[in-house]
C-alpha cells in the first residue's frame, strides 16, 4: 500500500478529477490524504456539480434550473457520484496543512486542477506547493498531474530555475479545449464570460498566450515534448471531440502521457485512465 498526497485548494477544484483519482486510487489498496492551505476542508466548483451559473437565464430563480449548457459542461453522472463519495471520506473531511506535508512521507503525489480563478489561482501560484512538487520530483516518486494541475508542476522550479517539468514530455489541458469551453462560456455565463480562463491575456499579448497549453510549453525543454493527440491516432475523433469521456472500462477517449515517473493527462474525461495509470507506478 502506497501513502499518497493530494493538494487542493480552499474551493473550486475539478471535482472528478479529484474525486475520480481518489476512488481510483483506494480501490487497487493505496491510501490518499489530503491537503489544504490552512487544514479546512476543501469544497469543489460548485458550477461543475450542479451546472447552474452556465447558463444566460442563471441568475433568474426559477429559470437557473433549465441548464443545457450547464449540463452539457458540468462533471458527469460517475464524476459527481465519485465527488458524493470523496465528501464522506474522513481524510477528506480532516486534511493537513499544506505547509505541514513532507514528500518523505508520502510514496506519491497526485496534482488535481480546476479552472476557476477565485479559487485555483491560490494553489496555482503557491510556493508552498511548488517546493512540495520539486521535493517529490527530486526524489524520483509518482506525480500524477492532470489539467491545471500541470500548470502547478510547470510552475514549480529548481534551484538553477529550470522546471521540473524541464527534459520531460507531457500534456495538459490543451489549449483547443479551453477556447472551446470558454467559448460557451461567452454565451452562457455572459455576466463572467472569463470563468473557463484562470489567466487570459494583456494587451499586446496574442491569444492563448495565458492558456494552460502555451505556459506549460514555454517551461519545457523543447515545444515538441507537449504531446497532444497526433492526427492517424486511433479514436482521434473520441479523444479530441470534448464530448466522450473515459470510464472504468473504456480508455478509448483518453490521451495519458507517462515519461518516468510521471503521469500526466488533460481534462476530466481522462481522470479514469489518468489515475489508473497512477496506480500502476505506484503499485
Amino acid at each position: 500500500m502506497a501513502r499518497v498526497i493530494m493538494p487542493l485548494p480552499h474551493c473550486d477544484f475539478d471535482p472528478t478529477e479529484a474525486a475520480v483519482s481518489w476512488r481510483v486510487l483506494v480501490a487497487r489498496g493505496h491510501q490518499v490524504r489530503f491537503a489544504t492551505p490552512d487544514g479546512a476542508p476543501a469544497e469543489a466548483d460548485r458550477i461543475m456539480i450542479d451546472g447552474i451559473g452556465l447558463d444566460p437565464w442563471s441568475r433568474v430563480p426559477v429559470l437557473r434550473h433549465l441548464r443545457p449548457i450547464g449540463l452539457l459542461l458540468r462533471a458527469n453522472r460517475d464524476g459527481r457520484r465519485a465527488y458524493a463519495e470523496l465528501e464522506r471520506d474522513p481524510h477528506f473531511r480532516a486534511p493537513m496543512a499544506w505547509d505541514a506535508v513532507a514528500a518523505e512521507d508520502f510514496d506519491g503525489l497526485v496534482l488535481p486542477g480546476g479552472h476557476r480563478a477565485r479559487g485555483m489561482r491560490a494553489y496555482l501560484e503557491s510556493a508552498v506547493l511548488q517546493r512540495l512538487v520539486v521535493a517529490f520530483f527530486d526524489a524520483d516518486k509518482p506525480v500524477g498531474a492532470i489539467c491545471h494541475g500541470v500548470l502547478l508542476a510547470a510552475r514549480s522550479r529548481r534551484a538553477d530555475g529550470r522546471s521540473v517539468l524541464h527534459g520531460r514530455r507531457t500534456t495538459a489541458l490543451t489549449w483547443a479545449q479551453e477556447r472551446a469551453a470558454s467559448a460557451l462560456a461567452h454565451v452562457g455565463r455572459r455576466w463572467d464570460r472569463d470563468y473557463y480562463r484562470t489567466y487570459v491575456e494583456q494587451p499586446g499579448e496574442p491569444e492563448g498566450h495565458m492558456s494552460v497549453e502555451a505556459e506549460v510549453t514555454r517551461a519545457l525543454a523543447t515545444p515538441e515534448d507537449f504531446l497532444d493527440v497526433p492526427p492517424g491516432t486511433p479514436d482521434a475523433r473520441r479523444k479530441t471531440g470534448g464530448l466522450a469521456r473515459d470510464t472504468p472500462t473504456d480508455a478509448r477517449p483518453a490521451w495519458i502521457v507517462r515519461d518516468g515517473n510521471y503521469v500526466s493527462a488533460r481534462w476530466p474525461g481522462d481522470a479514469h485512465s489518468f489515475a489508473a495509470r497512477l496506480a500502476d507506478l505506484l503499485d
